[in-house]
């Protein structure tokens, strides 16, 4: 077992993650914005007290709050950092809201917000192909070189050199694709599509249900199917190649996310395998401490969590503001602000909620609730 790295170190490393990250996402809506020449007052990293900060040509004052875990950029006419319609902004002469937010078409609008979390998206296709163009990605064919004994696929009826084709019906073409899908159901039955000697067979597998432990001692709970491939192979990636695998890993990022979500929502995963800022911090230090390779896919890999956390349909989020936008669309008029108002106190009610949770379940994966009791007993 490695030892964790210290708190200074993990600090530093989760602030060139989430610093580049949160900038980014921002960024997207500052972009859009200044694209449909709406004015921006504030563009900030990080929350509460300024501690440093400028004012460009343009007004915008860009600033670093610190409270290093998020950012926002407040738009003209909006009432605070949430995008939230300043109602006495009716009482503005027609002639100078060209540049308000809220005055904008809603489809401006929407565009103007949905920029944050697609550029999240883009920055991690974009260092996927700086991955696989430098360290290269895994191409090992999905082919059985070795099958443990009294495992899963021996029991089921995998031979050596069996070609796996499909999952669940769903084509596999290199054997790292196998073992994510296979990882992410533990204890779930699949069928498997193989090409053995010619012949296409079907075998039919509940993944073993195991709990493993990594090099710093964190353990996750994954499914197992009991087989291997030949050693692995890195090769990096053409030109012409690296797009497509790019989006082909952020896409089966998502995936990840969203099948990994509904079995928490389902009660098939524990919620205390969600994660907060604190155990973001010491998955940041210990991904630093593994070098570049794995630091890289980490951020990627949380930038692609930042964009779809911004997308969930909560007020106060972006996806929030798209489903009102999508309403105001429909009904061919905005939502009421006393509606939104009553949304927005509902949708931070949520948040800090669900803050307090995860960082209560940080605190107790770093034993700490266990050490209090103990003092207490």
């Amino acid at each position: 077992m490695i030892e964790t790295p210290g708190i200074l170190y993990s600090i530093g490393a989760f602030l060139l993650v989430i610093g580049p990250l949160v900038f980014v996402h921002e960024m997207g809506h500052y972009l859009v914005a200044r694209w449909f020449n709406t004015k921006v007052e504030k563009f900030s990293i990080g929350f509460g007290r300024e501690i440093a900060g400028w004012t460009d040509k343009n007004d915008t004052r860009w600033k670093i709050g610190w409270l290093p875990l998020g950012g926002y950029v407040q738009f003209a006419g909006d009432l605070n950092a949430a995008s939230q319609p300043d109602p006495d902004a009716e009482k503005i002469p027609s002639d100078q809201r060209a540049e308000l937010f809220q005055f904008k078409p809603v489809g401006q609008r929407f565009l103007i917000i949905l920029a944050g979390p697609m550029i999240n998206f883009l920055f991690a296709i974009v260092l996927f192909m700086g991955i696989f163009a430098t360290y290269g990605q895994a191409q090992n064919a999905p082919i059985v070189s070795m099958i443990f004994e009294d495992s899963v696929a021996e029991e089921a009826g995998f031979e050596l050199g069996d070609e796996i084709t499909a999952v669940d019906g769903r084509s596999i073409d290199r054997f790292d694709e196998l073992a994510d899908y296979v990882r992410l159901r533990p204890g779930q039955e699949m069928e498997f599509t193989i090409d053995r000697d010619g012949s296409n067979i079907s075998l039919i597998a509940e993944t073993a249900d195991i709990t493993v432990e990594d090099r710093f001692g964190n353990e996750a709970r994954i499914g197992r199917l009991g087989i291997q491939s030949d050693v692995l192979e890195m090769e990096q990636l053409g030109a012409t190649e690296l797009p497509s695998a790019a989006v082909a890993q952020t896409i089966s990022s998502l995936e990840m996310i969203t099948v990994g979500l509904g079995q928490i929502i389902s009660g098939r995963r524990s919620v205390e395998e969600l994660g907060g800022p604190l155990r973001i911090a010491q998955y940041s230090g210990q991904t630093a401490s593994l070098g570049l390779y794995a630091f890289l896919f980490f951020m990627a890999a949380i930038s692609i969590n930042l964009g779809f956390i911004n997308l969930l349909p909560i007020p106060m989020l972006d996806g929030g503001h798209l489903v009102f936008y999508a309403a105001e669309a429909v009904r061919r008029r905005p939502v009421k602000p006393e509606a939104q108002e009553w949304a927005f106190r509902m949708g931070l009610a949520v948040l800090l909620s669900f803050m307090l949770m995860v960082t209560v379940i940080d605190l107790g994966s770093f034993g700490l609730w266990e050490r209090l009791s103990g003092l207490i007993g």
